[in-house]
């Protein structure tokens, strides 16, 4: 969604890393093209002057001119106001003192309400809680029914009242109570556009339950009207904060740039895809670097601490160092890093990537190609490669779909790897414990007892020539990437 306004931030940031020092006059250049970026990127027009404004407060003033080097300092000074008008920290979700904690959805219709009501309720479920589901849509059809199935897969329960969508709120504070149910989200109706129908049901929903939260569920594609509706539900019922969906979209962004000054609320929530697990906590520090081409490490590392055992890791880590790496642990460790979230989105939050392979299109099924190949082979295939021969290959590349060479290509490649990392893993200067401990109880019997035959080969009892084991010079690559670009990239 920011992929322009990045290029026009790191446009703008490498012409002042050119400049010894900074004038005002180069800082009015580079607002005058922040300026533009912003605009372009429909943020509302009173964020754009209010946040150049401080910008330029800041950057031709003495925190500037006492900077060794003004260039980073601006960068700095940018990074710091963009986190400041996406709303400064993350928005703390706290808990009744008497369950249930009540939150109300609200929002127009379209902006994915009903699916993101799910994905907070599974959001909830992995915070330890005990979320139940609300379905006071009774106006579009089916409602009712999508958030049951939502709610299947989320494994959370739902409820709901045919009568009307007041009394199904209202009673589902009685069913959290029997059912043991401490977090209780309301799905609400919404409409093409704001009505007083609408907001009069909403407003006796909210009134029914007094919801400890009232979130507004905004589509980040729709622009400046997005932040205009929320403004008017604000007035109604007066938000607590938003959740912004599909943030993963093409559109220019100017939404998430825009709600938090305009309506004086912080983002509670974002949505960046389709999948329940497409949802997290809004972090302005961490969406502000990655807008200024800085990456995400630390949404990175949370990702990756979701998608690892770290025991599980550690071994994997061993076992390739010791070159025992089977193609179970690569098909087991590439899922585990696409369970993480599409390769180009991981590309984003990964500092020092270049824009070029940011931007390019990510194509996953050549991923599920090799997926395809390492599934075709039988246990014992996967654990010893070299067993591998032109009639397995044959029947490998039948069962997967591909040509026998691509299957060749992929055992080839994978022994390279093996025997590579292997060699890396004898290169270090810290033996595995065990090693150390074995090493330690045969020193001496060992000392004592070199053959005169080693002494007169001078070799000391040496079996391989000294130095580093050798390693392959040539890349590594996989079937369809014989140029080494990235797994799964265009």
């Amino acid at each position: 969604m920011f992929d322009t306004l990045t290029g026009r931030f790191e446009s703008v940031f490498s012409r002042l890393r050119g400049r010894g020092r900074l004038s005002a006059e180069d800082v009015d250049a580079a607002l005058r093209e922040i300026r533009v970026a912003l605009l372009e990127a429909d943020v509302n027009l009173d964020v754009v002057t209010s946040l150049t404004g401080r910008i330029r407060q800041r950057a031709v003033g003495e925190e500037l001119s006492r900077a060794l080097n003004p260039a980073q300092q601006v960068t700095r000074i940018v990074l710091s106001e963009l986190t400041t008008s996406l709303g400064g920290e993350r928005m703390a979700i706290t808990y009744a003192s008497k369950p249930p904690t009540v939150i109300l959805l609200a929002g127009l219709q379209g902006s994915g309400k009903t699916t993101n009501a799910a994905k907070l309720a599974q959001w909830f479920l992995r915070q330890g809680r005990s979320p139940l589901l609300v379905g006071a849509d009774l106006q579009r059809p089916a409602a009712v029914a999508q958030l049951r199935t939502l709610g299947e897969r989320a494994g959370v329960p739902v409820f709901s009242h045919s009568r009307s969508p007041v009394k199904a709120a209202s009673a589902s504070l009685a069913e959290a109570a029997r059912t043991g149910r401490d977090v209780v989200i309301v799905d609400t109706a919404g409409r093409l556009a704001i009505d007083t129908e609408m907001m009069d049901q909403v407003r006796r929903i909210s009134k029914a339950v007094r919801p400890h939260y009232t979130f507004l569920v905004v589509d980040a594609t729709v622009g400046q009207d997005a932040v205009k509706s929320a403004k008017a539900f604000h007035d109604t019922l007066a938000l607590d904060g938003v959740i912004l969906t599909k943030l993963d979209g093409d559109a220019r962004g100017g939404a998430a740039l825009s709600v938090k000054e305009v309506v004086g609320r912080p983002i509670a929530f974002a949505s960046n895809g389709e999948k329940l697990e497409d949802f997290e906590p809004f972090h302005p520090d961490r969406l502000a670097s990655r807008i200024l081409g800085m990456g995400d490490v630390e949404t990175l590392i949370d990702k990756a601490e979701a998608a690892f055992e770290a025991e599980q890791a550690e071994e994997t880590a061993s076992r390739l160092l010791e070159g025992t790496f089977t193609f179970d642990d690569f098909l087991a460790t590439m899922q585990q890093v696409l369970g993480m979230g599409n390769l180009r989105s991981i590309l984003g939050m990964m500092p020092g990537v270049p824009r070029e392979m940011r931007d390019a299109d990510v194509d996953e099924s050549r991923i599920g190609r090799i997926t395809g190949m390492i599934c075709s082979m039988t246990p014992a295939e996967r654990a010893e490669p070299d067993i591998i021969d032109a009639s397995r290959r044959q029947r490998i590349a039948a069962g997967s779909g591909c040509r026998s060479a691509e299957v060749k290509a992929l055992v080839d490649q994978f022994k390279q790897m093996r025997s590579m990392m292997k060699g890396l893993g004898g290169l270090g200067s810290k033996r595995p414990a065990a090693a150390a401990r074995a090493r330690s109880s045969k020193q001496a019997g060992r000392s004592r007892g070199k053959s005169s035959a080693s002494k007169r080969r001078g070799t000391g009892g040496r079996t391989t020539p000294k130095g580093p084991v050798p390693i392959s010079k040539a890349p590594l690559t996989l079937p369809g990437l014989e140029k080494g670009d990235w797994p799964g990239l265009n």
